[in-house]
């Protein structure tokens, strides 16, 4: 069933509210919280409605399993983000090292690349500078850079689920790209690498 793309990504923002707004796990709570999610994701949907597909494939029951590990994955990594910040307060010795790293994607859609970069922006501790459409990647920057591959850990975690969700082309099972660390010794992928795959 085909399906407008914005309302979609308006109820998917209002679950996304509800994880970053840390509340208890009531009934009238989660629903008047997911409620006020509507109330200001709809509208941000509709506005930047002409960045996704006009258009969704909303199949029943398939993509519901996939959604529901998206969320749980994404909660999980806020929480365990949340707890790491809170102690880097507390603890100032804790060593600082920001890094910024590009992160190939798998996923080509419009509606599942916004769902990353938006979950990377939402997780304290990281955020999403820039989409590159030649390379298919996403610039990801960390305050501690140390273990790159921890930072991109649980992104090819939300791109697996994502690949489901959105019905890409793509499956969880294909290779990822490797990662480039900025600064590092390695280039950038090049354009024609996307077409072809290459080795971790």
């Amino acid at each position: 069933m085909k399906v407008r793309t914005w309302p979609v990504a308006g109820v998917v923002f209002a679950v996304l509210w509800i994880f970053v707004r840390g509340i208890e796990l009531e009934s009238m709570t989660l629903l008047g919280q997911f409620l006020e999610g509507l109330v200001v994701g709809l509208p941000i949907a509709f506005v930047f409605r002409r960045l996704y597909a006009k258009r969704i494939t909303v199949s029943r029951g398939r993509r519901v399993k996939p959604a529901v590990l998206y969320l749980l994955a994404f909660g999980w990594e806020v929480l365990r983000a949340n707890v790491d910040m809170v102690y880097r307060v507390v603890a100032p010795s804790m060593p600082i090292e920001p890094e910024v790293v590009l992160v190939p994607l798998r996923a080509e859609t419009d509606l599942a690349i916004t769902l990353l970069a938006n979950s990377v922006t939402l997780t304290p501790g990281t955020v999403a500078l820039d989409y590159d459409e030649d390379v298919n990647a996403l610039y990801v920057h960390a305050v501690d850079g140390r273990d790159p591959a921890a930072i991109v850990a649980p992104i090819r975690r939300w791109e697996d689920y994502a690949l489901e969700i959105f019905d890409e082309d793509a499956t969880p099972e294909d290779p990822a790209r490797e990662f480039v660390v900025s600064g590092g010794e390695r280039d950038k992928p090049e354009a024609d690498e996307r077409a072809g795959g290459y080795d971790e």
